[in-house]
């Protein structure tokens, strides 16, 4: 009998699952699962929609939502390399200030960069934002409200009592829309585009009277959810609103990107291994950000309003997220949620 170590190779052979079959075995099973994540990522990534335009955006008025990082960030940075004057609507203001400076060497001063603070969550910033755009901005041609959180595992309310999920990605995007819809229908043409995700689509239902989960199971990612469903619902009938304004609005679902939305706050052990998944096998920042600046930029979606895009490609959406009775119901009952005033309305 040969001895390898303390392991009779003899031992090895007659049981067929010593110690070195066993390694040998994980070994080729990690080699497999590596060869897996390798090829989704080389072919998810080469599969992905890109932004083809070479359309220039100079003495255009660009406001991004959650610009310090991202997607935000490589939509600012690519649309001020187009000679846009760039407004990055920020919570961190330290952070954005470093970016908006990043961002400007980068792009050789080529359109102008500012930052402006701005909290979606809170009701009360998003007015004192949209005031001070009102007041210093004569024009403003591209809003792209792309600011997110996954939510927190306990449900949290704001301080205007709306539950902090729907709060961040719904209602402060739908006032602030709201908020400067004239001047966006003054500086027509123009293009709203609302960031959502196909987390959509493992929604069921929708109640207009429980947007804030005040009857209604709540837990991460059902609020996450139902927030992307309500900015498809939202675009659609804000596109109704918008007719024969000269300004479109389109959702889009930038894929499975890779970006720190899954570290922040209470984070969850599922948002955490998305994150990690995401890394391994879905885009990076710049990639994910390719279909918002298709949407921003390209001549093909000129007066296309009212869609749903996935990788620069108009794409259905679920039964659901089509239904125009509910995305009625949901726009009023928005409106009562952020007591949005008479001359807050421009439609």
């Amino acid at each position: 009998m040969v001895l390898y170590g303390d392991v009779a190779v003899g031992d090895v052979v007659r049981g067929g699952q010593g110690p070195l079959v066993r390694i040998a075995m994980l070994e080729e099973a990690a080699l497999v699962l590596l060869v897996l994540v390798v090829t989704i990522r080389v072919v998810y990534r080469w599969r992905s929609g890109r932004c083809s335009s070479s359309a220039t955006l100079d003495g255009k008025t660009v406001i991004i939502t959650g610009a310090s990082a991202g997607i935000g960030k490589e939509t600012a940075m690519d649309l001020a390399g187009r000679g846009a004057r760039v407004i990055m609507a920020c919570r961190n203001m330290e952070k954005a200030n470093k970016v908006a400076t990043e961002i400007r060497v980068a792009t050789n001063y080529r359109g102008e960069v500012e930052v402006r603070r701005l909290d979606t969550s809170d009701l009360a910033s998003v007015r004192a934002f949209a005031k001070k755009i009102l007041e210093n901005e004569k024009s403003l041609h591209i809003l792209i409200n792309n600011a997110g959180i996954m939510g927190p595992p306990r449900r949290e309310l704001t301080e205007d009592g709306l539950e902090l999920t729907m709060a961040t990605n719904h209602y402060g995007h739908f006032l602030l829309t709201n908020l400067l819809l004239g001047l966006l229908k003054k500086s027509a043409p123009g293009r709203i585009i609302n960031l959502t995700s196909d987390s959509h689509d493992y929604v069921n239902k929708l109640n207009p009277d429980s947007l804030n989960f005040e009857r209604d199971y709540y837990s991460s990612m059902t609020a996450y959810g139902q927030s992307k469903l309500c900015n498809i619902l939202f675009t659609i009938e804000l596109t109704s609103k918008l007719q024969g304004t000269g300004v479109t609005a389109n959702s889009v679902h930038p894929g499975c990107v890779s970006t720190e939305i899954f570290y922040k706050g209470q984070v969850t052990f599922f948002a955490w291994l998305c994150g990690k998944l995401f890394y391994l096998m879905g885009k990076d920042a710049k990639l994910g950000a390719e279909p918002v600046i298709y949407l921003a930029v390209s001549e093909e979606v000129e007066g296309v309003s009212g869609s749903y895009f996935v990788d620069c490609k108009d794409t259905a959406t679920t039964e659901l997220a089509r239904q125009r009775k509910l995305a009625k119901q949901l726009w009023e009952a928005s409106e009562v949620d952020v007591k949005l005033q008479p001359d807050e309305r421009y439609y």
